[in-house]
């Protein structure tokens, strides 16, 4: 969520850091500052908005200096507000800190520290960190700081600049992404390495209360007591491009990048000539995966979405039950993993924290994991035994297109491995891997409707409550739709099985409330039918997506996108670029900011 970005080197700090926050503008904020040390003083900027109104408020200072950290804010405790923004500093501004995830016991340290006369001027639990360090030091930040995080609980990043120590910035991650970037004569640090790959891509992962001191030319790994020795890696992928082209916003710039990621989700990953996927990144070996009694699915939101779709389609081709869990609520059942328990967790950005948590949780009790991903070196490939990457490139836009197709994509050749490991044939195999392959031009053929769904978005844009309706792989394609619409236009969406509409929802239909209706399973399209034959019998509005020959659909829905003919299992595709479409135009509409949604982030890094 937050994003933290550190520099010290010859350059000027000021503008490798604003330049570092822009690159993290992806992960949603509300506030964004830096602080530095000048003369020997603290010196620091703050605003509530996009980095654009820090980087005018920070040009006026004029300041140029070799060491800076900053950081963009995504409100957790208090109000999105100027005291509340990043970097908080201690009474005396001997030093401030930036600061992501969140301090379980903040409330009892502000009381403690309360009660021995500290004053606090913010609502965040940051500030007491910067208290508590504070309170230990003695002329040694290092050991300050390492007194200071045996009493911190929770899930955190934190960086730190002192006045007394302008050559160096000191560096913590307990359970929360951070990383150091080694260049020549600098160093850098960053929630996120893509940050500062153009200028290095060397780096360090801390993890673990690992404590960093960083300066021009050193750095040095600490315990919270100990030095420990730690290699350097190499990013081992290009530098995110970041522009958008020829399009308005990233979010439609990534929705029409489809084609050419879902080739790259399937390039080099099937044999035509046995029916199969391969993956050569899969680490697991054969009899790991034919000793799979049941597989548990790991994710949040679109993620998770990805994996009911994948639950479908593993329990009906491989044969093999599946349970598909939300991972913040998975971490806390105390869960039974029984042995043959294989599990798949999804991450796009791989520092859900929930996800993450929930896989050391099935680790723990000794399951093998399998992460879907699309970021190299991220926290959930560490923790997992093998990864499958996405290949999707950079994803941008706060609401997920792209990364979600990847990842049904990835899992439907994880389903036909595994299936041809059993049951399938290999004629079957062969079928299912030839409507794989159709599926890039599919999706094409639905991005050249596009400006037939813009009419469309504006004929439904007016309203402010949906339903998203389908059965079998359509109801999670549904739920994702939903999501879709709700993430960026703010409009109270619901995705919902068809058949159980009758069952309580059928109350909120009325002519106020349109139904977008998935029509694309053949399996269960007679059945949708007579649920689509109740809501238009209560004056609902339907706006049907289906499959081209589906021409009757007319007689019952006021509207419909006609889709090309996919099988049940991979309609879920081109339906949901459809919903994509309409969501996106929908927005654009109401005016919402599609690329940076309100109230959220692209990683969502605290729980």
């Amino acid at each position: 969520m937050c994003g933290i970005f550190g520099y010290i080197g010859p350059r000027n700090s000021v503008n490798v850091v604003i330049d570092g926050l822009k690159r993290l503008e992806y992960r949603g904020y509300d506030s964004a500052g830096l602080a530095a040390v000048e003369n020997n003083q603290i010196v620091f900027c703050k605003e509530v908005g996009k980095v654009s109104i820090l980087e005018a408020a920070v040009k006026k200072k004029q300041w140029n200096i070799p060491a800076a950290i900053a950081q963009t804010r995504w409100a957790t405790h208090g109000k999105v507000t100027n005291a509340n923004a990043h970097p908080l500093l201690d009474t005396e501004h001997s030093l401030a800190v930036v600061h992501n995830g969140i301090i379980e016991n903040h409330d009892i340290l502000r009381k403690q520290l309360k009660e021995k006369g500290i004053q606090f001027v913010s609502d965040t639990d940051t500030e007491v960190i910067a208290h508590l360090i504070s309170s230990h030091y003695q002329g040694d930040l290092l050991e300050a700081v390492q007194k200071t995080v045996p009493q911190l609980i929770g899930a955190y990043a934190l960086a730190v600049v002192h006045r007394n120590h302008p050559d160096q910035i000191v560096a913590v991650a307990h359970e929360a992404p951070l990383v150091i970037g080694i260049g020549k004569h600098e160093t850098f640090i960053s929630s996120d390495p893509n940050a500062f790959a153009f200028y290095t891509q060397q780096v360090i992962y801390l993890s673990n209360s690992e404590i960093a001191v960083v300066k021009t030319d050193s750095w040095q790994i600490y315990s919270t007591e100990e030095p420990i020795d730690k290699e350097t890696q190499t990013l081992v992928h290009d530098v995110i491009e970041t522009s958008k082209g020829d399009f308005e916003t990233y979010t439609l710039k990534e929705i029409h990048e489809q084609p050419q990621t879902i080739r790259n989700a399937l390039l080099g990953r099937f044999h035509s000539e046995y029916g199969t996927a391969i993956f050569d990144e899969l680490t697991f070996a054969h009899s790991d995966l034919l000793g799979v009694e049941r597989i548990l699915i790991l994710g949040c939101g679109t993620s998770l979405h990805a994996g009911y779709v994948a639950s479908y389609m593993l329990e009906e081709l491989a044969r093999i039950p599946v349970q598909v869990e939300i991972s913040s609520e998975f971490r806390y059942k105390n869960p039974i993993v029984p042995p043959g328990t294989f599990v798949i967790a999804i991450s796009q950005s791989g520092e859900t924290a929930d996800t993450v948590a929930a896989v050391r949780e099935v680790r723990a009790k000794g399951a093998k994991v399998l992460a879907l991903c699309n970021v190299h070196g991220s926290t959930l490939t560490r923790e997992a035994e093998s990864t499958i990457f996405l290949k999707a490139g950079a994803e941008i836009g706060v609401c997920s297109t792209k990364a979600f197709t990847s990842q049904v994509v990835v899992l439907s050749l994880f389903t036909l491995l595994m299936a041809r490991m059993r049951h399938m044939n290999k004629t079957e195999g062969q079928k299912f891997l030839d409507q794989l392959l159709c599926l890039p031009d599919q999706v094409q053929a639905v991005l050249n409707q596009a400006t037939f769904i813009e009419k469309l978005a504006h004929k439904y844009a007016q309203y402010d409550n949906f339903f998203f309706i389908g059965r079998r792989y359509m109801y999670p394609t549904s739920l994702e739709g939903a999501l879709k619409l709700k993430e960026i236009s703010y409009i109270n969406a619901n995705g919902y099985p068809a058949g159980e509409m009758k069952h309580g929802p059928i109350a909120l239909i009325s002519e106020n409330c349109p139904t977008v209706a998935l029509c694309a399973n053949r399996m269960t399209y007679e059945k949708l039918l007579s649920n689509l034959m109740e809501i238009k019998a209560r004056n609902g509005k339907i706006l049907a997506i289906t499959n081209k020959e589906d021409k009757h659909l007319e007689e019952i829905a006021d509207d419909v996108i006609y889709l090309p003919s996919s099988s049940d299992e991979l309609a879920v595709i081109p339906v949901t670029i459809a919903n994509q479409l309409l969501a996106y135009y929908i927005a654009q509409l109401r005016g919402a900011d599609i690329d940076q949604p309100r109230n959220l982030a692209k990683s969502v890094t605290v729980e």
